[in-house]
């Protein structure tokens, strides 16, 4: 998902002074409070943990006149413990009608947005079980999707029912039953809504079935045959119509699939093709194979401005480059391509192959997707366009919160997460300084974690391993803290000495330095005085890459 937070301001980064790493001239914010339910929902209890989800069954009927839905899911797991309860999620405006076991219902409590079942008899380890949820109620109503979430109530222009959800962030459990947290993915899913006669639902995977039931309403079964993050779940309802291309990609033919409102058909069919397909070219060479070829890719209209539900990406753009009519690098690059296409698309690989384990690192999903535009202009424009486009979007970097969120209660890190984050990994190939070894770290983190949940931890490490760079420090500094370090330079008795202000203890980082109009070179400054060979370098001249490094200088 993309936030459009980025304020505009003029952020000076050529040898001046910032305030400094620890500076009393920063802002102390207040420190948010968590809730018992914010413990529920994000952290990983042994009555989470117990069970691994397998595969589900939603089935769901949706009744728009009333913003009314009634269904069940079906819950099959494997016993990772033994244990006699287990917490599901569901938002406590809806109803839990029963839980079935084995065809009898059995006693549950409910403690906020968690609800608990008790089993009639121990569920031993690596056994294979099910229940299944019936509930049914009126689910939060999204004011502002996809930025708030829940369902989202709408119309197309012929007055016909255009109904979607997104809820990333808020959680899926605002309107089905599911395990909601992030670090245990089902494995498949088949996905069946039944809507009003007339109109289709469009959800995840392949449509398997489509079925006409006598009471007016016709229902979808989609089945989803790779693992798939709880708020990738999608249901899509309108007056659509389909048609479809193929795009023959690194695993050979990958289906292409495109439901669009009925009114847009014409202009779908010339704008979607000429943008997925460079899309697809651009991720497939950076970041390997599209990830879900089984499943196939699709775009689908929606009422709000777009999501990245996996194989069944949402798109409310008004078929027109840029974001909403504008570029949010201000340079220009931006406004050849659509973005979101490029940018929703580009969560297939970062969000929905590699998936945050916790919410608190979200900034892997958010950081590397918008990382995932700068590439695009790359490989269509060449890498300094690239460059300027990464660098244009660092106006909008706030330094308000660390990227990286608290662990255990359900909540993201800064917004930084997307125009810092972009910035940092920008740094990073800057820092390798090899852009076919880069290329390989990218696509080796989503071959290597490919269909799984990571932490902070496997990604970082993955790229200073690959890479054979000590990049932990550097990550912990942009990630984990607000302040951006600043490089500090000092003559003295005509010698040259640098060292870096941060945060980190043992905060270290290559950077690229230079007299001006003559060649780059690296240094390689730590947090202790050190002597820096640059010959005929002077206060006056001295240039620092602040073009590719988001730091601060200071010459004294």
């Amino acid at each position: 998902m993309f936030k459009l937070n980025y304020q505009k301001i003029l952020y000076i980064l050529s040898m001046a002074v910032l305030p400094l790493a620890g500076s009393a001239q920063l802002l102390i914010k207040d420190q948010p409070v968590f809730t018992k339910a914010d413990s529920l929902r994000g952290t990983l209890t042994p009555l989470r943990t117990s069970y691994d989800i397998k595969y589900y069954h939603l089935d769901v009927k949706v009744d728009i006149d009333n913003k009314f839905i009634s269904g069940s899911n079906l819950f099959k797991f494997e016993a990772v413990t033994d244990f006699k309860k287990l917490q599901f999620d569901l938002f406590a405006n809806l109803k839990v009608e029963k839980v079935v076991y084995h065809g009898q219902a059995i006693p549950f409590t409910r403690e906020f947005n968690a609800v608990f079942v008790n089993f009639p008899t121990e569920i031993k380890e690596g056994a294979l079980d099910s229940m299944q949820v019936f509930y049914s109620g009126n689910p939060q109503v999204a004011k502002r999707a996809p930025w708030d979430g829940g369902f989202v109530f709408s119309k197309d222009s012929k007055g016909k029912p255009w109904v979607a959800t997104a809820c990333q962030g808020l959680g899926a459990s605002v309107w089905w039953p599911t395990k909601d947290h992030q670090a245990d993915e089902v494995d498949s899913m088949l996905i069946s809504i039944r809507v009003p006669k007339g109109l289709s639902d469009v959800s995840n995977g392949r449509l398997v079935k489509k079925t006409n039931h006598k009471d007016g309403y016709t229902q979808f079964d989609w089945f989803v045959s790779n693992p798939i993050n709880n708020y990738s779940v999608s249901v899509n309802i309108g007056d659509y119509v389909n048609f479809t291309d193929t795009y023959q990609g690194e695993k050979g033919a990958l289906d292409l699939s495109y439901w669009v409102l009925r009114e847009n058909e014409a202009k779908a069919k010339k704008f979607f093709p000429t943008n997925v397909i460079p899309m697809l070219k651009a991720f497939e060479h950076w970041f390997g194979p599209y990830p879900f070829y089984e499943d196939s890719y699709k775009l689908v209209d929606v009422p709000y401005t777009g999501m990245e539900h996996q194989s069944a990406v949402t798109y409310g753009n008004g078929y027109a480059n840029g974001y909403r009519g504008r570029d949010a690098s201000d340079t220009g690059w931006g406004m050849k391509w659509d973005f979101i296409i490029v940018h929703e698309s580009g969560h297939e690989w970062f969000g929905n192959n590699i998936t945050s384990k916790d919410l608190a690192d979200m900034w892997i999903h958010e950081s590397f997707t918008n990382y995932s535009e700068a590439l695009f202009v790359d490989y269509n424009y060449g890498k300094e366009a690239g460059e300027a486009y990464v660098h244009g979007i660092r106006s909008g970097i706030q330094n308000d919160n660390p990227v990286q969120g608290p662990y255990g209660v359900n909540q993201e890190g800064s917004g930084d997460m997307y125009p810092k984050g972009g910035v940092l990994l920008n740094m990073i190939r800057t820092i390798i300084n090899n852009d076919e070894q880069w290329r390989q770290i990218l696509r080796g983190l989503n071959k290597t974690f490919y269909h799984q949940t990571v932490n902070y931890e496997d990604i970082v490490n993955f790229i200073s391993e690959q890479s054979g760079k000590n990049l932990n420090p550097v990550f912990d500094q942009y990630i984990k803290h607000t302040n951006i370090p600043t490089l500090e330079f000092r003559f003295k008795e005509n010698k040259l000495y640098s060292r870096w202000i941060a945060d980190v203890a043992d905060f270290s980082m290559p950077v690229k330095v230079r007299v001006k109009g003559g060649q780059y070179q690296f240094i390689n400054p730590d947090r202790s005085w050190k002597k820096v060979d640059i010959t005929g370098a002077t206060k006056e001249n001295l240039e620092v890459d602040t073009f590719n490094y988001y730091i601060g200088v200071l010459v004294e």
